[in-house]
């Protein structure tokens, strides 16, 4: 091929892929403008301040979901993060042939599990025995969705990690659980927090699993093994009732679930600029 007609296909291949990437945002650019579109308006400081008024009156607010969003979100990174991340480095670092193989290939089944099916079996595990609904046992529910994302991301960036690295460190004398510790954990730092973001966000909006677990509260939770309230749960809750004003309101707490979603993803990206930038 002549060099001009190169260019040419070069010119064409670069177009094509920024559209490709134009058409991965674009999605989401739609959506957000959407719902600032349908849920600006009842965006206030009521909304961010005050409980749900009484069905049929309009006003209130969902302060009581939005703090009880972050306290499930919170307790079930908790519970899952921990879990996940050491699991993850486990599957890299091992030098097992087949534990690791069984672990990884459950990890995708239960990764593909729907979400309904996760809150029954918290219901099964947590509910039945407290004989109640409980902050606890949603955020075990969101837990056990955050455990398969983790794992494979977090073993995924570890193995790419050089090796180089390891074996420099090891050199040294350090024991190998301190080269983990001190070594392949901060460098891939960037790596698992993307991942772990990536979790958060899957967690955050899910509502099948709620509704077998938390239930939703209308008031202020006051203990971690009573029903709470949720952003998802509340928004299902004002879409299908036959009040306008309520429907501003979900279509607020859409708005609001992905702005929560968005400064979290902003600030770990912040969080992870520096010395150790990560895998790329």
């Amino acid at each position: 091929m002549k060099p001009a007609g190169r260019r040419v296909v070069n010119v064409i291949m670069a177009w094509l892929t920024a559209l490709a990437a134009g058409a991965v945002i674009l999605p989401l650019l739609m959506i957000f403008g959407f719902l600032l579109f349908q849920g600006a308006s009842a965006v206030n400081v009521d909304f961010y301040t005050h409980l749900p008024k009484p069905v049929g009156e309009d006003g209130g607010g969902m302060a009581n979901a939005i703090v009880g969003s972050l306290v499930l979100v919170g307790m079930a990174a908790g519970i899952g993060l921990p879990i996940g991340i050491l699991g993850g480095v486990y599957l890299a670092e091992s030098r097992d042939r087949r534990l690791p193989w069984v672990v990884r290939f459950l990890a995708d089944v239960l990764n593909g599990v729907p979400s309904i099916v996760v809150g029954i079996f918290a219901y099964t595990l947590v509910v039945l025995p407290m004989r109640r609904f409980s902050a606890f046992a949603g955020a075990v529910a969101l837990a056990v969705i955050m455990l398969p994302i983790v794992v494979r991301t977090s073993e995924e960036i570890v193995r790419l990690v050089p090796s180089s690295l390891r074996e420099a460190a090891l050199a040294l004398g350090i024991p190998e659980w301190k080269v983990v510790l001190r070594v392949v954990l901060p460098t891939a730092r960037a790596g698992i927090i993307t991942g772990v973001m990536v979790a958060v966000a899957r967690v955050a909006g899910e509502t099948a699993p709620l509704l077998f677990t938390a239930f939703g509260n209308r008031f202020w939770h006051q203990r971690l093994d009573q029903p709470i309230a949720a952003l998802p749960l509340q928004i299902l809750a004002y879409a299908i009732a036959p009040y306008d004003d309520w429907h501003r309101q979900a279509w607020a707490g859409a708005l609001v679930l992905i702005g929560m979603v968005f400064v979290v993803s902003l600030a770990a990206r912040l969080a992870t600029r520096g010395r150790f930038s990560g895998v790329r």
